[in-house]
Order: C-alpha cells, then sequence, then structure tokens
C-alpha cells in the first residue's frame, strides 16, 4: 500500500494501531505530523471511518492547514468538511452552530487578549474599583486562569474579602460579556464544555459521529482541555494522543504535563508506541539531548537515535562578559556565512526576552541583518486593530469595547467627559454604549451621534457586498486611511492596512461556507496568536526559547547559560520549576541539525545590574566526549582583546584579566578563613603577583593576592 511506503516500523505500528485509545510518544524530529496524517488517511482509506467523524485538535491554525493539505495530497477527497483545527477554532464552530443552546447572538464576537484588558478596565471603573489594589492584568490573569481550571465566579475561591472581591468582579465580568455579546478566549472552551455537559443530546450526537479523535501535542493541554476530550469520547470513540512529555514547556500557559498518565489510566491506553529515531539532528546532538533530559525524574522515558552518524562536537564558548559573548556569536554568524551557510539557517536562542538588547547591538554593530522572530503578529498592529474595530461594529453594534477604540480615533473631539457620561447613560439604561448615545444632548451628543450616523451608514453601504470590498469601503469611509496617508511615518501602516483587504480576500477564496463579515473577524481574531512569517533578506533569526518550539535550524547558539539564567531562578521556587527548565533546555538542543553553540558569561549586565555568573548545570549533565571547548576552561591565559570596529563596539565591554592560574575564575564563589564568604569580581597580574578583588559583603571588598589569600571554594 503505497501510503505506507517508507515508514519506519514505529511509524506503521502507529498509523495502522487497531481500534483502541493510543498513547504515541513522538520525539523530537521523528515525524509526528506524517504519522497523524498518514493515520487520518489510512482510517479513510480502509474505511474504518468518513472524513466527517474525525476530529484532530491541533495547537496552531498552521499546524491544522498543513495537517489538512497533506491529508488532500494523500486522498482524492475535499477536507471542507472535515473537524480539524485548534481547540478555540474548533469551540468557536461548536458554538456558531448551537449559538442559542449557548446561550450566545449568533453573531457573537470574540475579544482578544487586549480587548479583554480593556473590558476589565472598564468593569472595574463600574464597580469604583481601586486598580491598584486590583491591577486590571492580575484581574484578567484570575479570570483566564479561574476559566481554564472550568470554574465560574460562583465557584471561585473565596475565602476572605479580598478573594471574595476577586470573584465579584469575575461576575460582573462575566455579564457584561453577556450583554455585549462577547467571549474571550478562556470563554470559547469553557462554554463549548458547558453546553457539551448540560445538553446530553448535543453531546451524544457528537460522541457518535466523532469515533475517531487525533490530538497533536498532547503534552501542551491544559486541564480542561482534557476534560473537554472526554467529554466528546464515548463508548465506541477512541483517542489517538501524539506528545512527547520531554517538551512540555508551557506551564505558565496551564499545560499540564500530568494528563500523559492521566489519560493512560483513564483511557486503559494499552499501546504507547515511542517514535524515537530522529530524522533532524546528528547523533552528537542527540546524545547530549537524551543525557540531559536523563536526569529529570517525571517522565515517560525515550531515547532518541539516528541514523545520520555522529557529526560535529557540541562547541561550548565562555566569555568574560555578555558583551563579548554577543562579539563571539557576530563573528561566528558571519565565518559560518562565509563558509555558505544562508543567515536564515542559523537560530540563536536565549531564555529571556532582555538578552537579546546586546545582541541585537553586536549584530547591529557587525552589519548582520537579524529578525526577532516572535514580533508583533499582524492581526495584533495597531492600525489593523482599529480596522477591525469598525469592522466589529458594522457586524455589532452592541461591541463596546470595539467601540471605545475608534470612537474618537481618527480625532472627533470625543473627550473623556463625554465617554464617561456615554457611560453611565448606558448603565442606566441597561444597554450597549452605540444604543446610549441618543440620551445625550448638546456638543458631546452631536460628536457621538456623528459617529454613530457614520456606523449605521458603512452598514447600509456595504450591505450585500463582497467581504474585500467591505474591508476596502470602510478604510476609506472610516478616515483610517487618509489619517495614515497624513502621517510623515504612515507608510508602514498604510501597507498593512492594503494588506488586510489581501487577508478578507484569501478567507474568502479558502472558505467554501462563512465567508461573511463575523466568520471574517472570528478567524481574525483566531489568528491573532499565530506568527505571520517576515518578508525580506536573508536574516539570523532571534528567538526566546520558547518562541523556537516547532522550528529547526542547521546551525543553533543557545546563548545565557548560567545558573540563575538558565535554568531561570524562578525555577527554584516552584514545583517541577527546575525540570520544566531542563526541558526548555533539551528543546533548545534539539532544535539544531547539523551544529551546536552554547555560551554563557562570567559577568552579565541584565535588568540594569551586572551579575556574576556560575555556568549553567546543564552544561555539566553533557557528557565531556560529546564537547568541544572553544574557551580553555580554567588555568588558560587571558582571552585578546578584539579589535572594534567602529566606535559603536565602544560598548563592548573590555576583558578583564583572568588569574586564572591557580584555578579560580571572575563570578566564582569562594571562602576566606578572616573575611567570610565572598565573590570573586576583578582580577590582575600574572604569576606570583597576581590578585583578585572579593566582594565580602559587610566586610567590603579587598584584594588578595593569591599566592598567600589561601581560599577555599563556596
Amino acid at each position: 500500500m503505497s501510503l505506507l511506503a517508507n515508514l519506519n516500523p514505529e511509524q506503521l505500528a502507529s498509523v495502522t494501531l487497531p481500534n483502541q485509545s493510543a498513547l504515541i510518544l513522538a520525539g523530537a524530529g521523528s515525524g509526528k505530523t506524517r504519522v497523524l496524517t498518514t493515520r487520518i488517511a489510512w482510517l479513510i482509506q480502509t474505511g474504518s471511518v468518513s472524513p466527517a467523524g474525525i476530529l484532530a485538535v491541533t495547537f496552531t491554525n498552521k499546524a491544522a492547514k498543513e495537517m489538512l493539505t497533506r491529508i488532500a495530497a494523500m486522498l482524492p477527497i475535499s477536507t471542507r468538511g472535515m473537524w480539524v483545527g485548534t481547540f478555540h477554532g474548533l469551540c468557536n464552530r461548536l458554538l456558531r452552530a448551537h449559538h442559542r443552546d449557548a446561550g450566545l447572538p449568533q453573531l457573537f464576537q470574540i475579544l482578544d487578549s487586549a480587548d479583554q484588558l480593556s473590558l476589565a478596565k472598564r468593569v472595574l471603573k463600574s464597580m469604583n474599583v481601586d486598580e491598584d489594589r486590583f491591577p486590571p492584568k492580575q484581574v484578567q490573569h484570575y479570570i483566564n486562569a479561574n476559566k481554564e481550571e472550568g470554574r465560574r465566579a460562583s465557584e471561585a475561591e473565596a475565602y476572605d474579602d479580598f478573594s471574595r472581591r476577586y470573584a465579584e468582579i469575575y461576575a460582573a465580568y462575566d455579564e457584561q460579556c453577556q450583554r455585549e455579546g462577547v467571549v474571550d478566549f478562556a470563554e470559547l472552551l469553557l462554554r463549548s464544555f458547558e453546553l457539551l455537559s448540560k445538553n446530553e443530546i448535543l453531546r451524544e450526537h457528537y460522541r457518535a459521529r466523532f469515533q475517531h479523535i487525533l490530538v497533536d501535542e498532547f503534552q501542551d493541554t491544559n486541564r480542561l482541555q482534557y476534560r473537554w476530550l472526554k467529554l466528546l469520547t464515548g463508548p465506541a470513540s477512541v483517542i489517538f494522543a501524539v506528545g512527547d512529555d520531554d517538551q512540555s514547556i508551557y506551564a505558565f500557559r496551564g499545560a499540564n504535563v500530568g494528563n500523559m498518565a492521566d489519560f493512560e489510566r483513564d483511557f486503559h491506553v494499552e499501546n504507547v508506541i515511542r517514535l524515537e529515531q530522529n530524522y533532524r539532528s546528528h547523533g552528537n546532538i542527540l546524545d547530549a539531548a537524551n543525557a540531559l533530559i536523563s536526569n529529570n525524574r517525571k517522565r515517560l522515558g525515550k531515547n532518541l537515535w539516528t541514523a545520520a552518524g555522529h557529526g560535529e562536537p557540541l562547541r561550548i564558548y565562555e566569555a568574560q562578559t555578555d558583551g563579548y559573548e554577543a562579539h563571539w556569536l557576530a563573528e561566528e554568524v558571519q565565518a559560518l556565512n562565509r563558509d555558505g551557510l544562508a543567515r536564515r539557517e542559523i537560530g540563536v536562542l536565549y531564555r529571556s526576552n532582555a538578552q537579546s538588547r546586546i545582541l541585537e547591538h553586536a549584530l547591529f554593530s557587525a552589519a548582520i541583518p537579524y529578525r526577532v522572530y516572535g514580533g508583533l503578529r499582524f492581526f495584533e498592529r495597531m492600525e489593523v486593530k482599529h480596522a477591525l474595530a469598525y469592522l466589529r461594529l458594522i457586524a455589532s453594534s452592541e461591541d463596546d469595547s470595539a467601540f471605545l477604540r475608534v470612537v474618537n480615533f481618527p480625532a472627533r473631539g470625543i473627550g473623556a467627559r463625554s465617554l464617561e457620561a456615554l457611560q453611565d447613560a448606558a448603565k442606566a439604561g441597561g444597554t450597549s454604549l452605540y444604543n446610549a448615545v441618543p440620551k445625550l444632548a448638546g456638543k458631546a451628543g452631536n460628536a457621538l451621534g456623528a459617529f454613530v450616523s457614520m456606523i449605521a451608514a458603512l452598514r447600509h453601504e456595504t450591505e450585500g457586498l463582497a467581504l474585500p470590498e467591505v474591508v476596502e469601503h470602510m478604510l476609506a469611509k472610516s478616515g483610517l486611511l487618509a489619517y495614515f496617508q497624513a502621517e510623515k511615518d504612515g507608510a508602514d501602516r498604510l501597507e498593512n492596512l492594503q494588506e488586510l483587504i489581501n487577508a478578507a480576500a484569501l478567507f474568502v477564496q479558502e472558505q467554501e461556507e462563512q465567508q461573511d463579515l463575523a466568520a471574517f473577524l472570528a478567524h481574525a481574531a483566531l489568528e491573532a496568536g499565530e506568527h505571520q512569517a517576515g518578508e525580506g533578506s536573508d536574516a539570523l533569526q532571534l528567538m526566546t526559547v520558547h518562541s523556537a518550539k516547532g522550528l529547526e535550524f542547521q546551525a543553533v547558539f543557545v546563548t545565557g547559560l548560567e545558573e540563575g539564567l538558565f535554568p531561570h531562578e524562578q525555577s527554584r521556587n516552584e514545583d517541577d520549576g527546575l525540570e520544566e527548565e531542563r526541558r526548555l533546555m533539551y528543546v533548545a538542543i534539539t532544535r539544531a541539525r547539523a551544529r551546536l553553540y552554547l555560551s554563557f558569561a562570567q559577568n552579565r549586565m541584565l535588568h540594569g545590574q551586572t551579575r556574576y555568573n556560575v555556568a549553567s548545570r546543564f552544561l555539566d549533565e553533557i557528557p565531556a566526549g560529546l564537547v568541544k571547548w572553544l574557551t580553555p576552561r580554567l588555568g588558560s591565559q587571558p582571552m585578546p582583546e578584539p579589535v572594534l570596529a567602529s566606535a559603536r563596539d565602544a560598548a563592548i565591554p573590555r576583558p578583564l584579566p583572568r588569574a586564572t592560574q591557580m584555578g579560580w575564575r571572575i563570578g566564582q564563589n569562594v571562602v576566606h578563613a578572616k573575611f567570610g564568604q565572598g565573590v570573586i569580581v576583578d582580577a590582575e597580574g600574572q604569576g606570583t603577583d597576581a590578585r583578585v578583588q572579593i566582594n565580602f559583603g559587610r566586610q567590603g571588598m579587598k584584594w588578595l593576592t593569591l599566592e598567600y589569600a589561601k581560599l577555599s571554594a563556596a
């Protein structure tokens, strides 16, 4: 059967599993997407299920589209009716189809994170809540965290006045959302879960329909997502869960790696298949990753291997300062590029966004083109969000968040006092801001009335137009185009607004049904979290390790490998914190195909302070036989000072002489018989004249000659 050609034994076993729930432990680079898509195609081709009987859940819209494209290439079928998408996308689809049962208006709108925060602020203001005591962002986090645990305001913890007030705010927020006919991202899943929980007829219908449920990136599911999957699983349903517990790195988003063990138990899983053959990296890289992750105790266990050979050793670079680390990295990138490696095939990874500043400075100084991966996404750009707000008002006059975003943009002389009066009128009348405008008189009433009349005219004028024409007409008549045309630096924003018309046209082209404005707005909200790849020249890729998940590069630099930075100092205060940091390092290592660089600095400027560092424990967890040190370890001569390319490079710190003859280094913790514990912060001299400066805290800074200091390691 050609469908099964070129699968390795474990992949073949996964694809052709009998009708039993199964857990596929798919290691990095082991071909999990191929297994998932081939499994779906095989089920359909063998007549085990119809396309309509499959529910496939992914974590990004990009992954869902790729899956559908691959299935269509394998089988002569239409994939348009298949339920393949993200949790949020599938829940949106379910709620659109059953909006009455869910207690939602037909044209309900989806709030993105910024709009949700705006609504939370309005609720706090209406309740006269002190924002210093209840910060809006914390309120937003509280609401989302409760929803992701499946708790409504009435079920939230309320054990004192403070927590009771939070629960009251949550309840008021939910009431406001219901009045406006809007839902946030967390609400999509919770409302869908509640709908299926309470409506037995609907629940049994979907249980009977979806005979095969397939889940990608299972390790990233949260508790409510897992409960939602269990709710959809009937007696005849089969769940095919694919994931890698060693790549579970999103606990801060609510991901619960324990769902994998729960799944094994809850579904009496007999088939656990390990996909361990890696098609991405060379052997030394995989051996390093295996050795590192073996230090985690809470794992299901697997061992990656490759038929591609050992490859090159991992390269480790120890810099004296973060400036030198950045300078070295820039030079190494230039050397790789000269040797024929495209810059886009090189990834530079770091644990914290704050680390990118010094790297960007060095790259700019060396005239190396680079791109910070994961910058502002298309649908999150200010001008695009303004345009979408106008479209949301055309679709529904009940949307207060959209109203407030654009009521005075471009400026129409509508000030804060006018809006405050309008909000009071809306609250008193129990209506939307849009519908409360006729209740205001005078200058404020006239200005707001003109805005409402414009929206009404746009709604009338765009009725019956194709979606791209609706967007084009709105841009012209709303004043957005004229506003950015008059701006000195508005060219890029104008291009983005024009691109929104293209986005609408592409949406219509790709959608067989639901091509209306409401569907497009839902699409835009769901896509807001997706990365839109940048256009342009061959550029080096900079990103956090979290952003690198799912990507791969020919060469990878993992920078800032220092205790307190990677692993992060916060990991000490969290359950499973260190193990998650190690999983993050495992992800970083397995992004590399052929060449991997690991670097750290003895001292680093971070958050405005100089930190004296100890090398990350993760470096010690990689077997010595797999690595090559680019800088001599303790006992070396001072490193030569690089030639500065220009005055701009003056920001790169000059090297401190290293007193290493007796095994000490800057940043090391030491103990002195008289002064107690301290940290070496500077050094000078050679041989018997070598001395170090040590910060002994309350005892102050001391210069001590190494030959007579009688120091011991802390």
